[in-house]
């Protein structure tokens, strides 16, 4: 079942797609303007730009029902318009990289218990080798439909042991965090959407009551995976750096200065985070 939507706000779809062609997991085309979504049911959702930036349009092909069409809609932002945040940032210090990055949405993962399994692997290690050991673990013990690359599910990772991760160069810690948090959501003792219909404090609270989730894994899930708008993980160094050019600043920003801004850049704190690291990527 193919689907034409066309949005009524900028949206910088090819912008989305450069970042999202940073993890090797997401299946990008850049030259085509296609992603491919891979959905819970097994199948996979190809969305095809067909529009410019003022006018943007696409073709979504492979959806089984109109609830995985809304579904796609949300992961990707189509059903919000962004216009009224770049115009929240038209009088901040962030003026210059919001006009730079108009329309740029930011794009929910694709699964949930795959954004805490990114979480905890990217956890103390550089992007590269961090990004390796992801698509290795997904390879090994995921799936692959038409191409395309899917977590596998926390019932396959709960039965693993911790000398299996260890042999393919995850740390035991990191290993431990990974089956651990696998077991309690394969028993249901964490039931990942039912955070959807919790507040962010609930959502910290009930993850980083886990081994291996900390504040910084707690924000990433929150920003990354339920897409909430209003979070800002100050302790990124990414983050720091982009504000030290964009300040002009001889040393990195501390935590007080950067806190000062956030009343500006409130309701919108993810996407102040968005852009900030766009900028410097």
């Amino acid at each position: 079942m193919d689907t034409q939507i066309s949005l009524p706000f900028i949206y910088d779809f090819d912008r989305a797609l450069d970042r999202l062609s940073g993890d090797p997991l997401n299946s990008v085309d850049l030259t085509s303007r296609i992603l491919r979504i891979p959905m819970d049911e097994g199948n996979v959702i190809t969305v095809q730009a067909t529009g410019t930036k003022v006018q943007p349009s696409f073709i979504l092909s492979g959806a089984l029902n109109k609830i995985q069409i809304q579904e796609v809609s949300e992961i990707l932002h189509f059903n919000d318009s962004l216009d009224g945040i770049s115009a929240h940032f038209a009088n901040t210090d962030l003026v210059t990289i919001f006009v730079e990055h108009e329309g740029t949405p930011l794009i929910r993962s694709f699964s949930l218990y795959g954004t805490l399994m990114r979480s905890i692997i990217h956890q103390q290690l550089n992007m590269s080798f961090a990004n390796t050991l992801s698509k290795r673990f997904v390879e090994t013990f995921g799936s692959e439909t038409e191409g395309v690359l899917r977590y596998p599910s926390p019932e396959i990772v709960a039965n693993l042991d911790v000398s299996t991760l260890r042999e393919m160069q995850f740390s035991t810690r990191k290993a431990e965090y990974m089956i651990g948090l696998s077991q309690a959501i394969a028993d249901g003792s964490l039931e990942l959407e039912n955070l959807r219909q919790m507040d962010d404090d609930e959502v910290t609270a009930k993850l980083t009551a886990y081994r291996g989730v900390g504040p910084w894994t707690a924000q990433s899930f929150l920003m990354s995976g339920l897409g909430r708008p209003n979070l800002f993980p100050i302790a990124d160094i990414g983050l720091q750096n982009a504000l030290k050019i964009l300040w002009k600043l001889d040393k990195k920003p501390t935590k007080d200065e950067i806190i000062a801004s956030f009343p500006h850049w409130t309701p919108y704190l993810s996407y102040a985070a968005l852009y900030l690291w766009r900028s410097i990527e």
